[in-house]
């Protein structure tokens, strides 16, 4: 016990740099691995020493770990299927060091769908028991929706059958492919369809030629904003509230849409200056410089295409749609602690290919 309290002694420092978590984690690997290999408690020993420092560097950070071989202790780190937090993984685990008898892997990978046997809550989760269905839209040709069905899924246990399904298929496809290529998936029951099932261990070929097929099409696809044109929408809620968005109405009609998969949304509450939810001046100063800091960084020409604004009850929200996910995501982190005495900046990104987050500001749909 001697021996514990002084290797976890307290210490004030907090982690600010992957570098201080690795020498962190390199002072401790011994007895980390110790625990894992020997089997002994990794919740006290292992997860609740390294979660607070993981905790430190940014939330969001999730992770397993077991013996990869008898001589080798992996330590996945995970998104747990937040966009966002996919790049910071992937740079902390890029920085790790060699440390011998360790494995370091950014987001749960792919593997042999033979060796994918999920149980959980009573109800097993494998190749024999999970199908799937391609569900095509005409007026949304390049989006990847597939409904899954698991054998033994009926209303009454949905939601643990949905859970299994979505944990079979980041051990199957890999935590990036699930998150990245499909763009809807729902859990069918057998008795709600008439299609044709499809087995499971098809699907990734499937995604494969689906995603190969979406990037030939729209590679270097890009679009500048100096001359579009904007219109400014305004609208009141039913306390008579008053709300006014700013948005590029050329964009709203573009027909490359789906080339810029990624929307992020960008939350901004503040304290109203003026009585009816509206920003006092100095306010409205700062968010406009928010917005022209994210701008400044996030370049339509590069891909990232600034739809517009909505203000709003006490909040300003941004909305942008993106080429890819990883650089708005480092952006926004930047942004949210350079502003974090003035604003508590919250911000999102998901798949939506065409966009219909904003179909209420086009008049058109």
């Amino acid at each position: 016990m001697g021996l514990l309290k002084n290797i976890f002694r307290p210490d004030d420092r907090p982690l600010k740099t992957y570098k201080d978590f690795w020498k962190w984690f390199s002072d401790n690997e011994r007895l980390f691995y110790k625990v894992i290999s020997e089997h002994g408690d990794v919740e006290n020993n292992f997860f609740r020493k390294l979660s607070p420092k993981l905790n430190e560097l940014k939330e969001g950070f999730w992770y397993q770990v077991g013996m990869s071989d008898k001589d080798t202790a992996e330590l996945i780190i995970t998104a747990d299927g937040v966009i966002k937090n996919i790049v910071f993984i992937e740079e902390l685990v890029d920085a790790a060091p060699k440390i011998n008898g360790w494995k370091f892997t950014a987001l749960k990978p792919a593997s042999d769908i033979e060796g994918v046997n999920i149980e959980m809550e009573g109800y097993k989760f494998t190749r024999e028991n999970i199908h799937f269905y391609i569900n095509e839209h005409a007026n949304y040709p390049d989006e990847i929706d597939i409904s899954v069905v698991h054998d033994d899924c009926v209303e009454e246990n949905k939601s643990p059958i949905a859970s299994g399904v979505y944990i079979f298929l980041d051990n199957y496809l890999g935590e990036l492919d699930s998150a990245m290529v499909i763009d809807n998936l729902k859990i069918a029951q057998r008795s709600e369809i008439d299609n044709e099932l499809i087995p499971i261990e098809k699907l990734r070929n499937y995604l494969k030629w689906r995603q190969s097929e979406f990037i030939e099409k729209y590679e270097d696809t890009r679009h500048d904003t100096e001359n579009d044109k904007h219109s400014i929408l305004e609208a009141f809620h039913e306390d008579n509230s008053p709300l006014i968005a700013v948005v590029n109405t050329d964009l709203l009609k573009w027909d490359s849409k789906v080339s810029h998969p990624w929307v992020m949304i960008i939350e901004i509450p503040y304290k109203a200056g003026i009585g009816n939810g509206m920003p006092a001046d100095n306010t409205r100063l700062l968010l406009d410089e928010i917005e022209n800091d994210i701008t400044s960084e996030l370049r339509d020409i590069e891909g990232y295409l600034n739809i517009g604004r909505q203000t709003t009850k006490n909040q300003r929200e941004i909305y942008f749609a993106c080429i890819d996910f990883r650089k708005p995501s480092k952006v926004l982190h930047k942004i949210q602690r350079k502003f974090e005495n003035q604003f508590a900046i919250s911000y999102d990104i998901y798949k939506d290919k065409y966009w219909r987050s904003f179909n209420r500001f086009n008049p058109d749909i």
